[in-house]
């Protein structure tokens, strides 16, 4: 297996300039939506079937080094989990990791059933009504495997997004993350970087300003335990359930044309 790939997405140099989801729409030739109000310059809430690349705006009190009332920005996306709950819950599969880590959805093997929307801790995975097919970011799997980054890296104008091996991007973080404590973000943080965290390692993981749930991300997310046995119970019931059904009607007909020899 390669090397895997990942995105290190620094929000201390997001400027919301949206350079990032204009570009993610015109590589992945994603339609056009109507604006929502959410109150703030954020121009979506949650992640669509249209946009896999989201901005969001924060107005946080005291996220600033002296304490005052500021912006945070940061440009979200899928996780691409090592751990993934949606590769996990998919009974077709259609979700599946490549070679270099990501996670991907094959739309012709995909039968639409959104397990994997509801086992996406992060709301990332959305569903199309027109294709009857789950979507969700790529990485640009067409680029990556190309050798191109993706889409929205190359398009960042201050490197707040930045793709490469995750080894290397992990240890870059960290130091970065020393330097912002120096200035005075006193909560600077990488979230997801710690393969021996939470799902297993995010192979999009971020450096944040404030605690997690200030940017509405789970503070420790965990993928949706399924019960083994109830479920194994219903699927044993279930199928005694067609087979009385089958025989019962096998029977009925059975009945029927008795009488008709008659």
């Amino acid at each position: 297996m390669a090397r895997t790939l990942a995105m290190f997405t620094d929000t201390s140099l997001c400027i919301g300039c949206r350079a990032c989801q204009v570009a993610c729409k015109q590589w992945n030739e994603l339609g056009m939506e109507q604006p929502e109000w959410t109150g703030t310059y954020q121009n979506h809430a949650h992640f669509t079937d249209a946009t896999f690349r989201l901005v969001r705006f924060i107005e946080a009190p005291g996220a600033s080094p002296s304490g005052d009332l500021a912006w945070l920005l940061m440009s979200d996306v899928c996780k691409h989990c090592a751990d993934a709950g949606c590769l996990d819950a998919c009974p077709t599969g259609a979700i599946y990791r490549t070679e270099f880590g990501t996670v991907n959805i094959n739309q012709d093997v995909c039968n639409g059933c959104r397990y994997c929307v509801s086992s996406c801790p992060f709301g990332v995975v959305s569903f199309n009504e027109h294709t009857g097919t789950a979507r969700k970011c790529t990485f640009c799997n067409d680029r990556i495997h190309n050798g191109l980054g993706p889409a929205c890296a190359k398009a960042c104008p201050t490197e707040s997004i930045q793709f490469g091996f995750r080894d290397e991007l992990v240890a870059k973080a960290g130091k970065r993350v020393e330097s912002l404590k120096a200035m005075g973000f006193k909560d600077a943080q990488l979230y997801g970087a710690d393969q021996k965290g939470f799902l297993g390692g995010l192979n999009a993981f971020f450096l944040l300003l404030a605690k997690p749930s200030t940017y509405n991300l789970p503070e420790n997310p965990k993928v949706p335990q399924r019960n083994v046995v109830v479920d194994s119970l219903l699927s044993i019931g279930s199928a005694v359930l067609v087979g009385l059904g089958a025989l019962l009607a096998f029977r009925d007909r059975g009945k029927g044309d008795g009488g008709g020899h008659a």
